[in-house]
């Protein structure tokens, strides 16, 4: 399941572009905050498609056609190695930690280290995160930190895997009372109305995701890709970033 939102707020010109653009949830929200001052000072429109990585491969592997693509670095080094994106048109956007979600004015308990978090693992009545096979970067890395913590079984057994991550942030559980903590990454949890970020993972137990921009060798629109890709590299866009929970990549 995948959700297209149009940003187009201002009458176009008629040379204005549409920008399609196939991005994971981690700039979702960034791409909706700054969309209209985009359309407003370059006369083009965006549309955002919704996907998980795993998606976002297997549609641009079926031909759909996008100009844009937004994911992590390992995503789009994939499209490069696969001839879909020439590595000269990508940009570095932001990078972004993981971290600990947990209902808006609940208890916050400790997990500034390894061992405090994994007393509050344990003790928590159920947890949620990122399905591993959606191929989304927090599920992958906190299967791990749970095999190094050594209590994968007591807290798999108590969780919720999230298949569809881009449609439905494991945060979302988190704010309707289905789960106690979630686990996403940061800018994912910030976005949740009802939901709080009760800290980043320690930096002993953290994985830093780099988001990255390409532009597909098949664009419709490339040049007008470029425009919104030397947008992206603005200040404007980079206070929007930081305010999502990121780091710019100019940081």
């Amino acid at each position: 399941m995948t959700i297209g939102c149009v940003i187009a707020l201002a009458p176009t010109p008629t040379d204005a572009a549409e920008i399609k653009i196939l991005t994971s949830r981690a700039m979702y929200h960034v791409l909706t905050d700054i969309g209209a001052a985009f359309d407003r000072s370059s006369g083009h429109k965006i549309t955002l498609i919704l996907a998980p990585p795993t998606e976002i491969m297997k549609r641009i592997a079926s031909s759909e056609m996008v100009d844009v693509v937004m994911s992590s670095d390992v995503t789009l080094g994939n499209l490069v190695q696969q001839g879909k994106v020439a590595s000269g048109d990508r940009l570095i956007l932001a990078r972004v930690g993981i971290g600990v979600a947990v209902r808006a004015g609940a208890a916050k308990p400790d997990i500034g280290s390894p061992e405090a978090l994994k007393r509050t693992l344990l003790a928590a009545k159920s947890i949620v995160y990122t399905d591993p096979a959606s191929g989304g970067r927090s599920g992958l890395h906190f299967d791990k930190v749970l095999e190094r913590l050594g209590i994968a079984k007591e807290v798999k057994a108590k969780s919720i895997l999230n298949a569809q991550p881009a449609t439905k942030p494991s945060a979302e559980y988190v704010a309707r009372g289905e789960a106690e903590l979630g686990i996403q990454l940061i800018s994912e949890i910030v976005s949740v109305a009802g939901a709080e970020l009760l800290g980043p993972l320690p930096d002993e137990l953290q994985e830093m995701s780099v988001i990255v921009a390409g532009i597909l060798k098949t664009a419709r629109e490339p040049d007008a890709a470029r425009a919104l890709f030397k947008y992206l590299a603005s200040p404007q866009a980079a206070a929007a970033i930081k305010a999502a929970g990121m780091e710019p990549a100019g940081l």
